[in-house]
């Protein structure tokens, strides 16, 4: 089954709140016959959009296809929190990788929150975007983790932007009965991602990038030039860029093997008006510590955006309100009753090791995926990691290739399955506050 069709009607965005409050994008018309380009683009998100964006503003000739429109996928349908730091905290990335290249991650990730925000300022992307992510706990033994990971971030990496939230911190700005405490992050943000892929598609375009949706790849021929075939044209580029994330399917087997398609879900709810004060105080996104995280945030109409629940099979729940009311109305059981307005589904993906997989499948195709749950920073950020590999410059590139990625235990037949497994019992341990 094509996760591409699986659960989406071709060239058709989903029924979000994110699509129902952005101006329309006008479509791409999609690739007939054959043309010729320095760089080929594949995907038509975060990653393949700022790609072509920076390649574009360095005078390559750039041609772009995406198999339905530009944001159809997990970039146009995710929590929009554009965090700060890793996927993986700063201790686990030093164990992993040793403190130096952890050092060069940290400073990657600080530039990719940095890189979105200039690309939001100079292009004037309408995007709602808006300072603050708090990080909440369950637990005092939660929270006591996360005060002393602020510690650590402020005397190892001289990050001192966590501000350590009490319970009465902690309910100051989120007054849910389930919160103990947590941290609060003002130099993090959150954004409507949808207008944000829609912004960065107009700056593309107007850079001179060639645009081409409705337009599924189903071949690559490395070579030199490589070819790209889709269902009516094909494209001979000198370089490759593979930004696919959750919507590759088999177009590489090195990366199916490490980088993995999940689902999650997310409901607006109908505007909460003054009520909404009981939910946030500040305008700011929440991410908690359960496994399988719940995140939320108000939207500029005063709804809770809640996300939370994952599923592991090609094929979105049949109620998918119902399966994010559960976690919701967890944390705020007062909102049992509220009108859930728009609910939908998106397909992310994941790696072993929760960090991207960067890297080089031929001497002039790249790919870059397996944000797991970071990728509003990190798909862009690695998008313009690509353009700089194809300008010269592939240190950043190459500190980012180096993080361990393994494959998925069982392949592709049996990841889903042995995942399910897995998350099962990390879900008990969140109900049972292990």
């Amino acid at each position: 089954m094509n996760l591409l069709y699986s659960n989406d009607r071709p060239g058709q965005y989903p029924p979000s709140w994110y699509a129902a409050t952005t101006e329309a994008l006008e479509p791409f018309e999609p690739l007939r016959g054959e043309t010729r380009a320095d760089v080929c683009v594949i995907g038509g998100g975060f990653t393949g959009l700022s790609a072509a964006l920076h390649l574009a503003e360095r005078g390559y000739d750039v041609a772009l296809v995406e198999a339905h429109r530009v944001g159809f996928g997990a970039s146009g349908r995710n929590g929009g929190q554009l965090g700060s730091g890793q996927r993986q905290d700063q201790e686990s990335l030093e164990k992993l990788v040793g403190r130096e290249d952890a050092g060069k991650l940290w400073d990657l990730a600080e530039d990719a929150k940095a890189l979105v925000k200039s690309l939001i300022s100079k292009h004037k992307i309408d995007c709602h975007l808006k300072s603050g992510i708090a990080h909440a706990g369950f637990t005092k033994a939660e929270v006591a983790e996360e005060h002393t990971y602020a510690d650590f971030l402020a005397e190892r990496y001289g990050y001192t932007a966590l501000e350590k939230l009490d319970r009465d911190a902690m309910q100051a700005l989120c007054p849910s009965p389930r919160y103990v405490g947590g941290s609060l992050d003002m130099t993090a943000a959150h954004l409507h991602p949808l207008a944000y892929a829609f912004g960065l598609a107009r700056a593309a375009a107007a850079a001179g990038v060639r645009i081409f949706e409705k337009s599924e790849v189903h071949r690559i021929t490395p070579g030199t030039p490589a070819l790209v075939a889709t269902d009516k044209g094909r494209i001979k580029a000198d370089h490759v860029i593979l930004g696919c994330n959750g919507y590759l399917g088999g177009l590489d087997r090195k990366v199916a093997a490490r980088v993995m398609p999940i689902n999650n879900f997310v409901v607006a709810t109908e505007p909460l008006g003054d009520e909404a004060a009981r939910v946030l105080t500040r305008d700011v996104a929440v991410a908690d510590s359960k496994f399988v995280v719940n995140y939320f945030r108000l939207s500029h109409d005063k709804r809770l955006l809640f996300g939370g629940g994952e599923s592991y099979g090609y094929r979105f729940p049949s109620d998918i309100a119902a399966l994010v009311r559960k976690p919701m109305t967890q944390i705020f059981p007062h909102l049992r009753d509220v009108k859930i307005d728009y609910a939908w589904g998106g397909t992310l993906a994941i790696t072993m090791k929760r960090m991207p997989y960067l890297a080089r499948l031929a001497p002039n195709i790249l790919s870059a995926s397996g944000y797991s749950g970071h990728g509003v920073g990190t798909a862009t950020f690695s998008g313009k990691l690509m353009a700089d590999v194809i300008g010269g410059d592939a240190d950043g590139f190459d500190t980012m290739a180096r993080v361990p990625t393994p494959t998925f235990p069982g392949g592709t037949a049996l990841r889903s399955p042995l995942l399910a497994l897995a998350m099962t019992w990390y879900a008990t341990r969140d109900r049972l506050g292990l």
